[in-house]
């Protein structure tokens, strides 16, 4: 075990090399402040240093919004859910306990969910190989492999890699209702993203915004009654 002072007092962090990928980047990005309480729980119950861009996100950061919030990535504050509080994480530290089916990291307001794969991703039903990412698609109600790690896959977002990735998933005006959004809400599709109608013209569907919660569950228990699989844990909100 590393305690909080060897996670935090590195000699190379990574924080200067994500703030340059956030200014030259071509998403807009908001970056919230952090809550020293929450960052140094989340940072010290990961077990990861400063060094990393997991580390950094979550010690000098209380989250990143993406997009004008469409895409929430989790880091060390109380205004978002930390890390710790998105994954359920102990209120003090506990060598033993770590996130069974991975490391929930971020969410979009479709209920589209950004983990990072465990040691054992094939035991959680999880696609990939350990420490790689994965999204769960509220479109196809599976697990989706992304073929790179926590690091490759920011750096990627920040480079515009949301707007090829949603493609199919925004509709004209989806920035402004994203906009308008608090952050405990999300938005509600209907007809769903993954059926016919909202495949053919998702701009005709009805959209709603309501308790992230609810996106998220509603997610959940359609991908075990019509999906592949119950997508296991999708994080706390």
């Amino acid at each position: 075990m590393r305690t909080l002072d060897e996670l935090t007092d590195v000699a190379d962090p990574a924080w200067p090399e994500l703030q340059a990928w956030i200014e030259a980047g071509s998403v807009p990005v908001e970056v919230l402040p952090p809550d020293p309480a929450e960052a140094h729980r989340s940072l010290l119950q990961m077990q990861v240093t400063a060094r990393s861009t997991l580390g950094a996100v979550a010690l000098r950061t209380g989250g990143l919004l993406l997009d004008g919030g469409w895409l929430r990535v989790f880091g060390g504050g109380k205004v978002l859910p930390s890390l710790a509080r998105a994954n359920a994480f102990p209120e003090t530290f506990e060598p033993a306990w770590y996130p069974a089916t991975g490391l929930v990291v971020a969410h979009d307001v479709l209920g589209g969910v950004f983990a990072l794969n465990g040691a054992h991703p094939a035991a959680a039903g999880r696609p990939g190989e350990p420490g790689e990412m994965t999204y769960f698609a509220p479109d196809t109600l599976a697990w989706e492999s992304l073929g790179t790690g926590h690091s490759g896959w920011l750096a990627w977002l920040l480079d515009g890699g949301t707007e090829e990735f949603y493609t199919g998933l925004r509709w004209p005006g989806w920035r402004e209702e994203a906009a308008a959004l608090t952050l405990a809400q999300g938005i509600t599709v209907y007809p769903p993203l993954w059926s016919v109608e909202a495949r053919a013209d998702l701009a005709a569907t009805s959209r709603s915004p309501v308790p992230m919660r609810e996106v998220l569950g509603f997610a959940a228990d359609t991908a075990g009654q019509l999906g592949p699989a119950h997508p296991g844990f999708l994080g706390e909100v």
